[in-house]
């Protein structure tokens, strides 16, 4: 009766021990190679949950204060994806830079260990200084709408933002990485134009979550290979309150309500 007992909760727990979710990187490091000082180096790592069952983040901490940890903070189910952003600040930080990120989470590899690293760029080893001729023969950054409202939104919530360019410069046009006074606008999926050909027009897909709460107006450097300004700025504004919810009830609470 007791072999019995103990084969059954061998089973038990051989079953239990299945019954998990498995996190699955697509690449556990990147290297962002030179970044301009002051822009904030951002990258998303995509995983899938390659196991049996929901797989919960519990945490991510970054080695430093430096790096500001995103992550999916819903269950993501088996077969699903999720992300991890880091953040990298790299105001004031000239030089190599190696961080790393470690996720916890209820899967069966409880705990993954993810690296960015790179080297910052100081704002004089940036400022060069080129010719008239090769400042005419670069790419050139013209974004067709450098302002763009946002209404209203709620904070730490991400609003989408696209801006619309065109490359009129006489070189391929690649955009490197942005500038911003706060911690809150980034590259949607670390989507910056790549190679678009003098004449091409494309789009730049930023996401915005405010911390706080007030008008807001975020003016936002894009680096570029454009020689004749490789700092464009585009400008966003928004209305950030505490809870659009909270605001639609008391609109219709003011609602005037005909007679039945």
């Amino acid at each position: 009766m007791r072999s019995l007992f103990l084969a059954g909760a061998l089973v038990a727990a051989t079953l239990t021990a299945q019954a998990q979710g498995t996190i699955k990187f697509d690449s556990e490091n990147f290297d962002f190679k030179n970044v301009a000082e002051g822009t904030l180096a951002t990258h998303e790592f995509t995983f899938t949950n390659t196991g049996n069952q929901p797989v919960v983040i519990a945490n991510v901490q970054a080695s430093c204060g430096c790096t500001t940890p995103e992550w999916t903070k819903t269950p993501v189910l088996p077969g699903k994806t999720g992300s991890v952003k880091a953040v990298y600040n790299s105001n004031g930080r000239p030089g190599q830079f190696n961080k790393t990120v470690t996720v916890t989470s209820n899967a069966s590899n409880a705990s993954v260990i993810l690296t960015i690293k790179g080297s910052v760029l100081s704002r004089e080893a940036m400022q060069k200084t080129y010719t008239a001729e090769q400042i005419a023969a670069s790419a050139r950054l013209t974004i067709s709408e450098p302002t763009l409202s946002l209404g209203k939104l709620e904070p730490n919530r991400t609003a989408t933002a696209r801006f619309h360019f065109k490359n009129t410069g006489k070189k391929n046009l690649t955009v490197t990485g942005l500038q911003s006074g706060c911690n809150c606008v980034s590259f949607k999926g670390n989507a910056m134009p790549q190679g678009i050909a003098p004449g091409e027009s494309g789009t730049i897909t930023l996401q915005y979550a405010p911390h706080e709460v007030g008008e807001k107006t975020e003016v936002v450097s894009l680096l570029s290979n454009d020689m004749s300004t490789p700092a464009v700025k585009v400008t966003l504004k928004a209305s950030v309150v505490k809870s659009l919810t909270e605001q639609s009830m008391l609109r219709e609470a003011d609602a005037r309500v005909p007679f039945k």
